[in-house]
């Protein structure tokens, strides 16, 4: 017996990726209008001017993941961006040459047809919706107003992501308003390690089995680690000076207060069950972990502290290390590589990730150039 399952349970679903709401959306596409064999979502990153692919459904073993490309080097997309209108390609092999990666990944599947849809929030761009087919024509007729349900479902499907994501820039930017975390945790900081976290997951993804849509939740999400720290008090979070043991307990506290401020705040936003949460909660909870066990609050290890945790505490520690603070100059970054090496072969770094970011220097030299870091 076949289960029906409609679009607010997938939603609402806390085990359902937007992976997986993308699929059942394509499925139900494809029960009516077969020609279309592949539908796909591009983010617009804002903060890089970036175009990088997000989730997809599609009949190929290699789906186009991982690429990334700056919008004004779109030109076509940046005109449907500016203009707010779709785009329709009857046959992709007659668009004039040279193609793009895109253009040519599609017509190397065989693609020949395609409908493009920008799509919006409060005027702000969110990125593209693709629609393909292997027919010549195919959104030719009336097939392009057919699908309008249909955009405005996985358009839907991203917000649902956003509003987490906009809940957790609230957190942020409550975090940053308060004046023992003003030198703790500044914007360019928390961009930074951010796009250091994005980094060392574009190029670890593959390895662990992990799509275009964990990359970015890690990429949203990495800024909020240390959110709990807004109930430290100053007098311990500020102290110059080694900790007493009492106070280092209060510290390391923060970790639980921040999965506890991150769980009441989404569920007061109706987001509890959001199958993002997870990434969330793993990177708040377990950023203090170590590989070898020796970190807190649980002392996990292994396999068993979450691959996100170990991309966001990298990305954080190589931040820490090469930014300036009142108690030390910023390492050059060799040497903070070279100590990221020395926490790895002890153990507590994982050694696929520290490779990663270690093997982006041009990208990590672009990130310190863009916001505010020279090394």
């Amino acid at each position: 017996m076949t289960r029906q399952v409609s679009f607010d349970a997938l939603s609402e679903d806390g085990g359902t990726s937007l992976t997986e709401q993308m699929a059942w959306l394509h499925d139900q596409i494809r029960q009516g209008h077969p020609q279309v064999h592949r539908i796909a979502i591009a983010l617009y990153d804002a903060r890089h001017a970036l175009l990088k692919t997000y989730v997809h459904s599609s009949d190929v073993s290699d789906p186009l993941d991982r690429y990334q490309k700056l919008l004004s080097e779109v030109p076509s997309l940046e005109e449907l961006a500016l203009r707010r209108t779709s785009r329709i390609i009857s046959d992709l092999t007659r668009l004039p040459a040279p193609h793009g990666e895109h253009t040519l990944w599609l017509l190397g599947h065989g693609y020949r047809s395609s409908y493009t849809v920008p799509l919006y929030q409060a005027g702000a761009l969110l990125g593209f919706l693709f629609f393909d087919s292997r027919k010549p024509a195919a959104f030719d007729g009336s097939l392009p107003a057919a699908l309008q349900i249909h955009v405005q479902l996985c358009r839907l499907s991203v917000l649902n992501v956003f509003n987490l994501s906009h809940a957790v820039e609230g957190m942020v930017k409550i975090a940053r308003g308060l004046a023992h975390l003003r030198d703790i945790e500044t914007g360019r900081h928390l961009d930074r390690m951010a796009s250091y976290s994005r980094l060392i997951a574009q190029r670890v993804a593959a390895r662990f089995g992990r799509d275009d849509e964990f990359v970015e939740h890690v990429y949203l999400f990495a800024p909020l680690h240390d959110i709990g720290k807004v109930g430290i008090p100053d007098s311990i979070l500020l102290k110059p000076g080694r900790l007493a043991d009492d106070e280092r307990a209060i510290m390391q506290g923060h970790v639980d207060l921040g999965v506890k401020l991150v769980d009441e705040v989404m569920q007061e936003a109706g987001l509890a069950t959001t199958p993002y949460l997870s990434t969330l909660r793993n990177i708040v909870g377990a950023h203090h972990e170590w590989m070898d066990g020796s970190g807190y609050p649980r002392g996990l290890s292994g396999d068993a502290v979450p691959l996100e945790a170990r991309i966001v505490t990298i990305a954080d520690v190589f931040d820490a290390l090469t930014s300036e603070r009142p108690y030390k100059k910023p390492w050059h970054n060799e040497d903070a590589f070279d100590e990221l090496g020395r926490m790895r072969d002890a153990g507590k770094l994982d050694p696929v990730c520290v490779c990663a970011l270690r093997d982006a220097l041009p990208a990590v030299q672009g990130i310190q150039q863009r916001f505010g870091l020279s090394a």
